[in-house]
């Protein structure tokens, strides 16, 4: 299983809202390549905006899509490990099914993989 490491510093989440995006009904995803090479955990960080409901929705919100980038992550070649990727999470996430919001998940780890190749 791979381990997921978080973003801590706000220069980091800058650098990464300026790069490239894919956007979708339940979530932006914003990604860029790793400057150092630390391919044994997936850098990723999961954020909500704080109109989106209480605390109890937003955190239900990025439970489930950190979920979601877990069983992406046992498809095999889907998530390359030298990108940082951040998840912006939107409230439709929250009303959807699991299986949904898995199937779009993928989706869009297929057309990052297709952009950076």
């Amino acid at each position: 299983m791979i381990k997921f490491k978080s973003l801590n510093q706000s220069a980091e989440f800058l650098r990464i809202l300026k790069r490239n995006k894919i956007n979708n009904k339940y979530f932006v995803i914003y990604f860029e390549k790793n400057h150092r090479n630390n391919s044994q955990y997936l850098n990723v960080s999961f954020v909500m905006k704080k109109k989106i409901g209480n605390a109890v929705i937003r955190n239900k919100v990025k439970r489930k899509l950190r979920s979601a980038v877990q069983k992406v992550t046992k498809v095999k070649g889907l998530i390359n490990l030298n990108y940082t990727y951040v998840i912006l999470g939107k409230n439709t996430v929250y009303k959807d099914k699991f299986a949904l919001i898995f199937n779009e998940m993928i989706e869009i780890f297929r057309k990052i993989k297709k952009q950076t190749a």
